[in-house]
């Protein structure tokens, strides 16, 4: 608690730049991140800082927006560059920075074609995959909390962007947010894992094939591999057909096991 407390009043410095800020807080409390630290310094001061989080980011790169860094920029360095962004694009849109991570959100819930998705929806998801979407929702949360434990964590391990572990889950990028993000453990390759849910085959194999073009292209070096993982409950002929072609993708499925017994008759 003390911990946090003088990461909270040193945030909230405004005698020093928030760059200094920003590098001297990173890392001092577990589970505060970019997101949760530009949530507070925009609760504290709502005309001067906007909230960067992987919604806020893959909004930008949708929009084209994102700037584009030189190696060594510190993370502060980021913010700064982000958020004086965040405030000339309000200012341009004539609203507010609440206003305008609203409308962050709305973006994120368009699919690919700019388009809501057709039919009922709660919470941005369509009435007839909430089932099936909820199951792969917790399966996406176990396998971000628990990778480590996997047989995937054996080989792989989560991409942490500046020293921020909560970075490969949903990992924004220009053309949508990758649900897993990880680099070899030994080797030069990265991994591209997706969750299969309400949507086709096809579309799932497009979809990890888009995000293994964008990380190929925006974030490995020459000399990186980008593989893909598609994680469905059940894998149909379609799947393992377009998938066949492509050898740099895997398939894997995923089974729940759930068990009912009688309780212990015993209660001497």
């Amino acid at each position: 608690m003390s911990q946090l407390r003088s990461a909270l009043a040193l945030l909230l410095d405004e005698q020093k730049s928030i760059t200094t800020r920003w590098d001297s807080v990173t890392g001092m409390v577990l589970g505060m991140d970019r997101a949760v630290m530009s949530a507070i310094l925009m609760v504290a001061h709502p005309d001067r800082y906007g909230v960067w989080n992987n919604t806020s980011e893959g909004a930008l790169k949708t929009l084209r927006l994102w700037p584009d860094f030189s190696y060594g920029t510190s993370f502060g360095q980021k913010y700064a560059t982000v958020n004086s962004l965040l405030i000339q694009l309000a200012a341009d849109l004539q609203i507010d920075l609440w206003t305008l991570d609203a409308l962050f959100w709305r973006l994120k819930m368009r699919d690919s074609n700019g388009e809501p998705p057709p039919g009922p929806i709660a919470d941005g998801i369509r009435a007839d995959d909430q089932q099936g979407f909820g199951l792969e929702r917790h399966l996406h949360d176990f396998l971000f909390e628990n990778w480590d434990k996997t047989e995937l964590g054996r080989e792989w391990e989560l991409y942490a962007e500046n020293r921020d572990p909560e970075r490969a889950y949903e990992y924004p990028t220009g053309v949508g947010n990758i649900d897993l993000l990880a680099k070899h453990r030994r080797a030069s390759r990265w991994l591209v894992v997706e969750l299969k849910r309400g949507q086709t085959s096809d579309d799932t194999v497009g979809q990890v094939l888009r995000y293994m073009g964008w990380v190929t292209k925006e974030l490995a070096s020459l000399k990186e591999s980008v593989e893909g993982l598609i994680i469905a409950r059940s894998v149909d002929d379609k799947l393992r057909y377009a998938v066949s072609v492509v050898p740099c993708v895997k398939l894997l499925e995923y089974k729940v096991s759930f068990h009912l017994h009688a309780p212990n008759p015993d209660i001497s």
